[in-house]
């Protein structure tokens, strides 16, 4: 609708990759050599689908919620949106870009701002 494409114009997604080509294996595996440097929980990639995960744990529902709503914020200015699963502490977040079937530079820049937002609700989570 014209409402979309005006918000979309105006949103911070455009400071994000725009382009959605999946990632070559090499470059999946260079993202996350360097996603894994943010701390004990690890980003990983998905054996029966080309999509990456990572299981977050925080002290308690609340600071979960919180980086919930960090990340909900991010995947609207993005325009891009993660599959994920919370119980209680416990957030399991799996990253792919549907239009090219695959992980794309979209889903690693999410991975790297959870990664921050993470860190900021929960410091030494990432």
């Amino acid at each position: 609708s014209a409402r979309r494409n005006i918000l979309r114009s105006n949103c911070c997604h455009r400071h994000f990759a725009t382009s959605a080509g999946a990632l070559t294996l090499g470059e999946k595996m260079k993202a996350l050599e360097s996603l894994s440097k943010n701390g004990p929980f690890r980003w990983q990639s998905i054996d029966d689908r080309d999509a990456i995960m990572k299981t977050y744990e925080f002290a308690d529902f609340k600071q979960a919620w919180s980086f919930m709503s960090k990340s909900a914020q991010l995947a609207e200015e993005m325009d891009h949106h993660p599959e994920w699963f919370n119980v209680y502490n416990r957030v399991e977040v799996t990253l792919t870009t549907h239009d090219c079937n695959g992980v794309s530079e979209k889903d690693v820049q999410m991975a790297q701002k959870m990664d921050e937002f993470a860190n900021e609700v929960f410091p030494m989570n990432t």
